[in-house]
Parts: C-alpha cells; sequence; structure tokens
C-alpha cells in the first residue's frame, strides 16, 4: 500500500460513457488500477491506506452522483481509506463468472490479508453483492442497505421485482447471501419495515453476526435519503469501526426529519391510510422545513391553519 494517501480531486460529471471508463482506467493507472470484468462488470481499486472500503454499484448510479465518481472516493479524500469499487453496467447483482474469478484471484493473492480493516457496502441489489461476497475477506464488517438475500425464484418467488434477473444463477458460487456473511465479523442490515419485500428478504439474514436496524418508511429511497441529511459518510465511517449500533443509527436518523424525500414519502404513506389528523401534523412539522410553501398549500386544502407547531414526526415513523 502507498504512504501518502493520493489527491482525487477529479471530476468525471458529463461525460460519454466510453470517456468515463477511460477516465477510471487513468484513475487506476495513477493510484491503482482498473480492470474490466467482462462486457457488463469493472473493478477500480485506489491504493491509499490500510483500510479499505469494497462497494459495490452500478455505473448509472454513479454517474448519477454530483462528480459521476464511486462512491467511496469520499472515504478516500476524508479518512485515507483505500477503495475497491466493482462496478456493474446492469442489475447490480454482479453475478458472473468473470466476478466470481476476479473475487476468487483477489483471495488467493491474499489480496484482504493486506489490509487492517475491511468493510463491504451496497444498497439493494449491490447490498446483496457486499454481502455474498464478503465471503471472500473472513473477519470483514458488512454494511447493506436494503439487501436482496437471493432472487431464486424457489426461496423469493414472492419479489416480483427485477423478474429477468431470475435467470441467473442462485445456487453456486457466492450465491445464497444469508449464508455467504457467515464468516463476516459484523453485518449490519438497514431496511424499512413497512416496506414488505425489503422486510422479508432482511429477515433471511438470521446470522448472530447480523444487526437489523430499522429505517421505518424510507421506502426504497433509503440510500438517497441517507446521502441528502449528510449522514451516508458517518454511518461509513460507524460501520467501519464497529461503532454503529441502533443508538447511533438513532442518532444519524434524526436528520430525516428535515428531508424533503423522506417527509414526501411519508406524507403520501399517511395519506394512503387516510389519516387527515396525522396528515396535518406532518403538514404543521414541514412548515419549519425548506419545503415550507408546499405544507402550507397543502394545509389550506385540509382546511387547517398554516402554523407551524414544535413536534417531531417520529411518532409517525
Amino acid at each position: 500500500m502507498t504512504e501518502t494517501m493520493p489527491v482525487l480531486d477529479e471530476d468525471l460529471s458529463g461525460l460519454t460513457p466510453q470517456d468515463w471508463h477511460e477516465r477510471l482506467d487513468r484513475i487506476g493507472d495513477a493510484h491503482g488500477y482498473y480492470e474490466r470484468l467482462g462486457p457488463e462488470h469493472a473493478a477500480l481499486f485506489v491504493d491509499a491506506g490500510p483500510k479499505l472500503l469494497v462497494t459495490f454499484e452500478t455505473r448509472d448510479a454513479i454517474r448519477r452522483s454530483p462528480r459521476a465518481l464511486p462512491r467511496g472516493f469520499e472515504a478516500v479524500a476524508r479518512n485515507g481509506w483505500s477503495l475497491l469499487a466493482l462496478i456493474s453496467e446492469g442489475d447490480g447483482l454482479f453475478r458472473a463468472p468473470r466476478v466470481w474469478g476476479y473475487i476468487d484471484r483477489l483471495v488467493d493473492e491474499g489480496f484482504f490479508e493486506d489490509f487492517d480493516r475491511v468493510l463491504f457496502y451496497g444498497h439493494h441489489a449491490g447490498g446483496y453483492a457486499a454481502a455474498a461476497y464478503s465471503v471472500a475477506a473472513p473477519g470483514a464488517r458488512v454494511l447493506a442497505l436494503r439487501p436482496l438475500a437471493t432472487l431464486d425464484p424457489e426461496i423469493a418467488g414472492w419479489d416480483r421485482r427485477l423478474l429477468g434477473a431470475r435467470r441467473l444463477d442462485f445456487s453456486s458460487r457466492y450465491g445464497y447471501a444469508p449464508d455467504m456473511v457467515d464468516a463476516a465479523a459484523r453485518v449490519t442490515v438497514l431496511y424499512d419495515p413497512h416496506h414488505a419485500a425489503d422486510a422479508i428478504h432482511a429477515a433471511l439474514y438470521r446470522r448472530s453476526n447480523v444487526t437489523a436496524l430499522r429505517a421505518a418508511h424510507a421506502g426504497t429511497r433509503l440510500e438517497q435519503i441517507l446521502d441528502q441529511g449528510g449522514v451516508a459518510a458517518p454511518l461509513l465511517d460507524l460501520a467501519m469501526e464497529d461503532r454503529l449500533d441502533k443508538v447511533a443509527f438513532a442518532r444519524l436518523w434524526r436528520a430525516r426529519r428535515g428531508n424533503a424525500t423522506y417527509l414526501r414519502g411519508l406524507m403520501r404513506r399517511i395519506e394512503s391510510a387516510d389519516r387527515p389528523a396525522l396528515l396535518a401534523r406532518l403538514c404543521r412539522h414541514g412548515l419549519t422545513t425548506s419545503e415550507a410553501q408546499h405544507y402550507a398549500r397543502r394545509l389550506e386544502l385540509l382546511g387547517e391553519p398554516a402554523r407551524p407547531i414544535p413536534v417531531a414526526v417520529s411518532r409517525a415513523s
């Protein structure tokens, strides 16, 4: 590993897909390596420090981020962590023999053994991949947001999402993610207990090394809410240092109370439940946020005065 942290002030936004990959290749040449794993996957390694963050992300999600860089770049700059970013051109499940072979090669080379601590991270399909491939680094930490457990129709036939992925092999190499986390030192699963499909997948992670944290009413936008609230980075820091527990997460999760994405999603849930009194309460809280005008108009439709009250929405969540 390098002795000094590389300066990564790159901005890849606005590039064509080909130019984007070429820039990642240059970053890899300068700070580690960049390797294409067939037509659908790639791996970027940035050698920066004794702790390693391993992320599983899709190209589209990365390119939607402010600088079109893999999530771990911020951790490299902030903490001096090394980064291994696995990138998918498609669904983000990383169910491909070329990926299996790449991970096998890292194991054979003792790659993960070179680091003092390793954290695997992913969201939804990427959360599945993070859990599934964590078996390659015994003693690693895993932070999985809304992770799938499998899409094998024999086990998860009830999940009608990502139907095309059912043709993939979930029974062989790195297949059933809840089994693959056995060797991890600590696994943290974040999910919305009110989102039925996500909650069922989360329940399949039953090992004693798994801590399940409830992010009520986040729905499918959990990662987005965490990013917007500025708590995604401290969440990773806590997970890397084995300090992410229910109390620590509750402190971070309080940021949702001012988050527009979270509040609008919660408002839709309350509206669908036909609870006008609770809706008015939420809208009064909304008057204290940056979207005050939106909630004032909603209160007018409810026939309520647009007067904020100092009440948090935690009772609704």
